[in-house]
């Protein structure tokens, strides 16, 4: 997209950012299930947060952020981060009612945005952004911690790990399958 259909249609912007949200809670869902429940609530060492607590913490911000996100500052008075980083849900099916809500807060306000709120501006902790910006901030930290979700996810599963994304190895066979027939590297611009 460049300049001028974003000009043309602003709303392509706000489907962008919804579409990049789904695409990163769909990465956490289907790392998460691969992990038991034991392994959810498990950290690496005592200076590192385990899934079930990455999860809690993303849920809150995105309540947090995104519950009236163009008529109050994105950081509720009833919001307690600290407690965030503290594994208090007692089972996987509440921890993951939590994280839905939250994520459900932040598609659901992305997807009411008209045209004329992306020229709005929104506080966060009392500071004035832009909606695009607040939309990209609350996208980029989302992202981090879906990462770490991940990573913990895939070295907790071991061997029993199905790979997100493309595998280890099979980029060449993916490109062939997806550009038909070998004609990506041409596509690519190395010009066989």
């Amino acid at each position: 997209m460049n300049a001028t259909n974003e000009a043309a249609n602003p709303l392509e912007w706000r489907d962008g950012a919804v579409a990049t949200f789904r695409y990163h809670k769909n990465l956490a869902d289907r790392a998460i299930v691969q992990v038991s429940d034991d392994a959810l609530r498990r950290s690496l060492d005592e200076h590192t947060n385990s899934i079930a607590v990455i999860m809690k913490h993303v849920a809150g911000n995105l309540r947090s952020r995104w519950t009236d996100f163009l008529t109050s500052d994105g950081e509720k008075p009833w919001r307690h981060r600290d407690d965030e980083f503290v594994d208090t849900f007692a089972t996987r099916d509440e921890l993951t009612a939590a994280w839905d809500a939250g994520w459900q807060c932040a598609l659901d306000a992305l997807a009411a945005l008209s045209a004329d709120d992306l020229a709005r501006s929104v506080t966060v902790r009392g500071e004035v952004h832009s909606v695009a910006l607040a939309t990209e901030r609350s996208l980029a930290h989302t992202a981090y911690h879906v990462g770490q979700i991940v990573l913990l996810a895939r070295h907790w599963a071991g061997e029993q790990w199905t790979t997100l994304t493309i595998a280890r190895g099979g980029s060449e066979v993916y490109n062939r399958a997806a550009w038909s027939g070998g004609d990506y590297q041409r596509r690519a611009g190395d010009g066989k």
